[in-house]
């Protein structure tokens, strides 16, 4: 039999037509047509789309008789979508899987203040984080996201249902995600995407690494019969803001798509522009500016006497002037993905999708005042500088693969290449050991990772009971990442030397080596000129590394519908790392339909995460600001002799267990889920606190080895990634969606929480060489980034009512209460929960054209100002390191939608 699904618009490409109770089903293609074998007999067929009424209907089927069935579905009036995440069998509705997914559709995005992926999950979803950072080098480019309360490197995405690859980017400052590497979401453009599902249970033993926390599945646009175009712009009109409005924007986005042939095949384009000003809300610099070497013209004698106010006053300035940039970084940047599937045969496809994305960002560093004698050269910059750190961020991805049917067997063969790379260039800044002579731009070296994965599918129903589907397949999987060395002028401390010797007279013969222990060049407070371009200095060459690994894996899974109301499910992973070995893991899920309305539903799995090659390799010296002071610190690989010193061992792979219980529910309009977790992970990989040495004449050899190693890095503490923990989390994520009409127009609201608590459980696990230094390997801020640096508490009501032309839009987003991270007692600190309100309004002038203006955070509410040192001379107003939904303000925008 055949038949066509459609709306009041025409044909819906990648509908859903299911028999009910089988397995057995269709997705409609490019046309909206189906195809479905079944043997005579009576069924009722299920039509069904993202967005749209599902329709039942009764059919005869007679033997040698042809029979075409149509459905005409209607928009939005029910909300239980169709899904394909976490089942290789025919797509289920949300309320019906085995485990909790959620689903977004964007189209109903279209009067939301926020444009980038990241962003509008962490307003939409309450199990997802993920904020925007500020002076925390690259990870000011690239947001870290989090699902379910855990770490960015613990939840797997995936597009069309393959493999993403992570960012060449790992996070090493004061960041939530520190000492994790993640996907870049905001590579993927928006107008490239259809839905997104998001499915909240561990899954590595379907998906392999990363899957801990849950997955992510971004499903590309199919279109094929419109140009979606887009022009958003905006700022950040604020109290705070400088100069009235900041942080302006701009994003362009177009679909376009075209039917390829006539059996359903199609090809789809999607590009988006990227505009982004950067933001300060750092008020006034409270530290010293000013000391008397800076006027030795007035101060002849000068012994380091802070003269700043005096200063000032002389020179007509304020302590404004003297600000560093505190806010969001500045961006621009373009991608342009494409989404194809061309038929070749009866019963066999050839697909591709994948894209471009190049962004430009520059974010600031720590400014460097005229006191800082040591990292600053008056003659260049008399009035200290403001060091920039620029990224150029490039991605790119291709997925291609062949799928079809032999006999009643699913195949699909496929591979998807990812790379991602980072360069950085430090700007108006400068190498103060180079004194006068120094250039003022520096050329900082960078990052390069690669991922290509291969796969092979296969999936068959059998009818049986109300149908098995049996699934099996391998994948192997290769990476690469690297560290490019910067030039030798952006790292380089020009003022070191080698005692070699001493000459007649008894002085010492010097060697100039950028690894000697004695320096030569001194400031006129008498220490020494620091090395390296200030604010990032540049990856050494025995920084730079070119490190592989594969890994092999295979699996099986296997869904057994025993009946309408029973469902059970298993799977079994077994995968081989090069680099650490191998792993097995499995999950078993049960779902269980009371009635037509309610079902019962529950999972068990266990889970791994492989360390990534970034934790095993990566090495560097940075900039960083701890406790109020900003300090070098070097991050040490665990084959290093520091870390050996200390008795850190080699890293392994995390490894856990996840359970689940939830139910479900339809009442007439409502539809609810509620679904409990609770996950424990053991051996969990931390980026430790800050080791320091000594050369002290009552230090132990021990520490004075340490010293002098970090010396020569040009460091003065050491950190390293370490299997340091284990944790257990346990959450409860409830979901409440109702549709209706009301006064001639449609209501859609959508009541959504989610809690969740994060802890440390047992003690840390060292070694004999770290007695006594247990509070640095895992110190109070590396507890709080884990435990409570994101909210434990979210929740998040939306209410969309349309009425002919006129849509309006308004949701209020509840952040709970998060901590800072700083091992200062004092400054320890809880910052309250706060309410952020969007509200927008959109009007239909024709069918194509859209206008709609709006705002996020309508009432310019800001977190809690920050006490102690974690103001931090005047840097940090509110904190940079418990992040709830930032710190810049009222947003408002406009945005014009045109499609033809």
């Amino acid at each position: 039999m055949q038949g066509k699904v459609s709306d009041a618009n025409g044909s819906l490409v990648g509908g859903s037509v299911l028999v009910e109770g089988t397995a057995t089903g269709g997705i409609t293609n490019a046309d909206g047509e189906f195809q479905l074998s079944l043997n005579p007999g009576k069924y009722t067929l299920r039509a069904s789309f993202v967005g749209y009424s599902t329709q039942k209907k009764t059919i005869q089927v007679l033997a040698g008789k042809p029979l075409k069935v149509d459905f005409v579905l209607n928009e939005l009036l029910e909300l239980d979508e169709v899904v394909v995440l976490g089942s290789r069998a025919a797509p289920r509705s949300r309320l019906e899987t085995a485990v909790a997914v959620d689903v977004i559709d964007t189209k109903v995005l279209k009067d939301i203040p926020q444009v980038n992926l990241n962003q509008i999950l962490h307003y939409l979803a309450p199990s997802f984080n993920s904020s925007t950072q500020t002076i925390s080098d690259g990870t000011d480019h690239i947001d870290p996201a989090s699902l379910r309360g855990l770490g960015p490197d613990q939840v797997l995405v995936l597009i069309n249902g393959k493999r993403r690859h992570t960012t060449s980017l790992i996070n090493i400052n004061g960041t939530a995600g520190k000492g994790s590497v993640g996907t870049d979401l905001n590579a993927i453009p928006t107008s490239a995407i259809k839905r997104i599902e998001i499915l909240r249970d561990g899954a590595a033993a379907q998906y392999g690494s990363d899957a801990i926390a849950g997955v992510i599945n971004i499903i590309l646009e199919d279109n094929t019969e419109q140009l979606r175009s887009n022009l958003t712009t905006g700022g950040y009109l604020s109290k705070n803001s400088e100069n009235t409005v900041d942080g302006e924007s701009v994003q362009a986005n177009v679909n376009f798509g075209l039917p390829v042939g006539k059996k359903g095949g199609f090809i789809n384009l999607a590009g988006s522009y990227d505009f982004r000003n950067p933001t300060n809300r750092q008020k006034e610099f409270t530290g010293s500016i000013f000391l008397d070497y800076n006027r030795p013209d007035l101060y002849p004698n000068p012994t380091g006497v802070d003269i700043t106010q005096e200063e000032l006053v002389r020179q007509g300035k304020t302590r404004a002037d003297y600000v560093s940039r505190v806010g969001q970084s500045k961006n621009r940047g373009g991608a342009l993905f494409v989404n194809s599937v061309l038929p070749v045969a009866e019963n066999a496809e050839v697909y591709f999708f994948g894209g471009l994305n190049f962004r430009n960002g520059e974010s600031a560093a720590f400014r460097r005042q005229p006191a800082q004698l040591t990292q600053n050269i008056a003659s260049i910059y008399p009035d200290g500088f403001l060091p920039l750190i620029n990224t150029d961020n490039s991605d790119r991805s291709l997925s291609a693969g062949i799928r079809g049917k032999r006999g009643k067997w699913n195949i699909d063969f496929s591979n998807t290449l990812g790379q991602n790379a980072i360069d950085f260039k430090t700007t108006n800044s400068l190498n103060a050991s180079l004194l006068a002579a120094s250039p003022t731009s520096f050329e900082a070296g960078g990052y390069r990772f690669l991922q290509n994965t291969t796969n092979f599918d296969v999936n068959r129903v059998f009818d049986v009971w109300s149908g098995i589907n049996l699934a099996f397949g391998a994948e192997h999987r290769y990476e690469k990442y690297q560290i490019v060395a910067g030039t030798e002028d952006s790292y380089r401390d020009y003022g070191r030397a080698l005692v070699i010797g001493e000459d007649a007279n008894g002085d010492d013969i010097l060697l100039p080596d950028v690894n000697g222990n004695v320096s030569t060049l001194f400031a006129a407070n008498g220490k020494a000129y620091a090395g390296g371009a200030q604010a990032f200095p540049g990856f050494r060459p025995e920084n730079a590394v070119n490190a592989t690994r594969s890994s092999v894996a295979v699996y099986t899974d296997a869904e057994l519908n025993f009946s309408d109301s029973w469902l059970l499910t298993g799977a079994l992973r077994f995968e081989n790392y090069s680099d650490f070995g191998s792993t097995l893991n499995w999950k078993t899920s049960l779902r269980y339909k009371l009635n037509d309305n309610w079902a019962l539903r529950g999972a068990a799995s266990t889970g791994f995460r492989a360390p990534s090659l970034h934790q095993r390799y990566f090495s560097a010296t940075s900039s960083v600001f701890t406790d109020g002071e900003i300090i070098q610190s070097g991050t040490f690989r665990n084959d290093s002799r520091v870390a050996k010193l200390l008795g850190i061992p080699a890293l392994k792979e995390e490894t856990s267990q996840n359970y689940s219980l939830g139910f479900t529910g339809s009442l007439g309009a409502f539809k609810l889920t509620v679904d409990g977790y609770y996950i424990k992970i053991d051996n969990r990989v931390i980026y430790t606190g800050q080791f320091k040495g000594s050369n002290a004449a009552d230090a132990t050899d021990q520490d004075r080895e340490i010293y002098n190693l970090l010396d020569q890095a040009g460091a003065s503490t050491a950190r390293f990634f370490a299997n340091a923990i284990d944790t257990e989390t346990k959450g409860v994520d409830v979901v409440l969606s109702h549709q209706t009409s009301l006064f001639g127009g449609t209501l859609r609201s959508d009541l959504s929480g989610s809690y969740v608590k994060t802890a440390i459980i047992g003690d840390a696990h060292t070694s004999d060489l770290l007695a006594g230094k247990e509070s640095i390997y895992l110190d109070h801020a590396s507890r709080v980034y884990i435990e409570s640096v994101t909210p434990r508490v979210k929740a998040n009501l939306s209410l969309n009512y349309n009425l002919g032309r006129w849509n309006v839009f308004l949701r209020n987003v509840y952040f709970g209460e998060v901590e800072a991270a700083t091992n200062t007692v004092a400054d320890y600190q809880t910052y309250d929960p706060k309410i952020i309100t969007d509200l927008s309004t959109s009007y239909a002038f024709t069918k194509s054209l859209r206008v709609t203006v709006g705002a996020n955070n309508l009432f310019d509410v800001y977190p809690d100002k920050n006490k102690g040192s974690n103001v931090g001379a005047g840097y940090f107003i509110y904190s940079r390191t418990g992040q709830q939904f930032g710190f810049n303000g009222r947003y408002v925008f406009g945005r014009l939608s045109l499609t033809l």
